[in-house]
């Protein structure tokens, strides 16, 4: 399934239904009166939150969701059913703006729900309008339109942490060992092309969620690499770590490395630049006693918490993900 995280759509909300005109006429019950029903409700349009859903790919192929209309009243005062309501499930973290950019929800939690449209009000049967002097009205109300309107869908992942970096810096190997997601992974650049989210789970109850962030080149808060798209996904994650590769095939130093990437954080907003963020430097198990004194020297100048370790053998992992759940709970001795 494709990783759609924008889209914009259509919906109309069902029709009210019409009122009846009608009248009793029951043998030996003359002049029976009017008794026409009211028309049923339209049905209308609901956007739920679901964690079952992690991208907006179902609404980018369907453009336009429809309601039913809502049926006539009958004779005998019956009421027409009203219209089905749709229920439309969307990722937690989904925003709906309508045509104008205008913020309508912000659905961030499971279960989190709004009515984009609305059904229109069923009309009122001749019943409702007899009087002492109108004993036998001849008209009832029609039905009132549903709204219709046209909205956009963002998604913003919903995550505790965010892992940032260059292309090839072993982000969606980490994520592969310490959650459940399972991302592609290969040696090449821009081998993940879609955000990632995986579920971190520690003894005791401890967890938390991280999100995989595809590799940032320069520019990408300019829209390079799809780069501006990206950087959305981390708005709402409360720290970031910052992995940097011990053996950059491009010779870049870790402080070339950590530079660019911060800088395009920077560019995008300076609430990305000023979160909680860690310094995380992989594949230290590639490097013999010499070079990893180099890259611990590196590192001194950059005034962040720093982890060193190898995604792919787990070297240093499990320490530091105690101390990101301490951080996170917000503990006094975690390093935040």
């Amino acid at each position: 399934m494709r990783f759609i995280d924008e889209v914009t759509i259509e919906v109309l909300a069902g029709n009210g239904g019409a009122g009846c005109v009608s009248f009793r006429r029951e043998k030996y019950i003359p002049k029976g009166g009017p008794d026409g029903g009211n028309g049923g409700r339209g049905g209308h349009v609901h956007l739920r939150a679901s964690h079952d859903r992690n991208t907006l790919q179902e609404l980018y192929l369907k453009k336009r969701i429809i309601a039913a209309n809502g049926q006539p009243g009958m004779g005998r005062k019956k009421g027409g059913s009203n219209g089905a309501d749709i229920e439309v499930l969307v990722p937690e973290g989904t925003i709906i703006r309508d045509e104008y950019g205008n913020l309508l929800a912000d659905l961030r939690h499971d279960g989190d729900d709004f009515a984009v449209a609305s059904g229109g009000k069923g009309g009122l049967g001749n019943s409702n309008y007899a009087t002492s002097v109108n004993q036998a009205p001849r008209y009832a109300q029609p039905g009132l339109e549903g709204e219709q309107q046209v909205i956009s869908l963002e998604l913003s992942l919903m995550a505790d942490i965010g892992l940032v970096g260059l292309p090839n810096a072993g982000k969606s190997t980490l994520i592969s060992h310490i959650s459940n997601a399972h991302p592609k992974i290969a040696d090449y650049p821009f081998t993940t092309l879609a955000p990632s989210l995986g579920q971190v789970s520690l003894p005791e109850g401890d967890g938390f969620v991280v999100a995989d962030i595809p590799g940032l080149i320069a520019g990408a808060h300019e829209g390079k690499g799809l780069g501006d798209r990206f950087l959305r996904h981390i708005r709402r994650t409360r720290m970031l770590l910052h992995l940097v590769d011990a053996i950059d095939t491009e010779g870049r130093s870790v402080q070339e490395q950590f530079t660019e990437v911060s800088g395009e954080l920077a560019g995008y907003s300076d609430e990305l630049l000023a979160k909680p963020r860690w310094l995380v430097v992989n594949k230290m198990d590639a490097l013999d006693l010499d070079d990893r004194a180099a890259i611990e020297a590196q590192v001194a100048a950059i005034d962040l918490p720093t982890y060193f370790i190898s995604a792919a053998s787990g070297e240093g992992i499990k320490p530091m993900l105690f101390a990101l759940a301490a951080a996170l709970r917000g503990d006094d001795d975690s390093e935040w």
